[in-house]
């Protein structure tokens, strides 16, 4: 038999989802990452992993402006579209974040826009941030943006009702068992679905206990795509800039 796919691999692969997200921001995006080449000084040498691209906008964007960027997802669905755009400089492949892409081997890896959070365990999120540190090149940097869950949960909106591309969206929220769900329910062509996102609200503490067990230093925590100082009840994003450590002794993949 089949095993079913998580939530995300369902979903994310599926056509809707990109129906009900399609007005997101995309010049805030182009924005932040402006905001980190900047900031970092990012050269024209540098290995960039963009960790869950999606359909690969912001690895396309990165590679525009003159670097060397692969991108990996889950979803079989966008590495599809995404490799429509690849080059010499700019390659896709389908790939969990769970496991080890390729030791050794990039100076940035990007996390972006809450693409994190998803598994069902602690220990798998941990396996993800050492697969991380373990694909890093000594002293190379991973930027993970992430949701403030204290933001989040304090005014999380229980329904909300879309129309969009004629489809109606009945979405509802709740908090459960330490994640943030999210309910997505709508017919289309006579046809009645549902899907969930599922989301740990992972808190900075358990972050910074990830980073420590996979020997990433934490060396920045902004709150916005300004990339302007994290207040913990206020900022929208937690957005973690990390180093790695000559020693990860700690981290463990199995």
């Amino acid at each position: 038999m089949k095993a079913k796919k998580e939530w995300f691999g369902e979903w994310f692969d599926s056509p809707y989802y990109h129906v009900l997200y399609q007005h997101r921001d995309h010049r805030e995006a182009s924005a932040f990452i402006d905001h980190l080449i900047a900031h970092f000084d990012f050269r024209a040498s540098d290995k960039i992993l963009d960790l869950a691209c999606g359909k690969g906008r912001h690895s396309i964007y990165l590679n525009k402006k003159g670097f060397d960027v692969v991108g990996v997802d889950l979803s079989e669905q966008n590495i599809r579209h995404a490799q429509a755009y690849a080059n010499e400089r700019l390659h896709f492949h389908i790939h969990d974040m769970r496991q080890v892409f390729s030791e050794n081997s990039f100076d940035y890896i990007l996390n972006m826009f809450t693409s994190f959070g998803y598994f069902d365990t602690q220990k798998e999120h941990e396996q993800a941030i050492c697969a991380v540190a373990r694909s890093l090149k000594k002293e190379g940097v991973f930027v993970l943006d992430f949701l403030n869950p204290d933001l989040v949960v304090n005014q999380l909106t229980p329904s909300a009702d879309k129309v969009i591309d004629g489809i109606h969206f009945d979405i509802s929220k709740k908090i459960e068992d330490g994640f943030i769900l999210k309910n997505i329910l709508f017919k289309d062509a006579g046809k009645d679905y549902r899907f969930q996102e599922k989301v740990k609200a992972i808190n900075k503490s358990e972050f910074m206990d990830y980073f420590e067990k996979a020997g990433l230093d934490i060396i920045a925590l902004y709150g916005d795509y300004t990339l302007g100082d994290y207040v913990r009840d206020k900022s929208e994003r937690m957005i973690f800039v990390t180093k790695k450590k000559n020693d990860h002794s700690q981290c463990q993949i199995e």
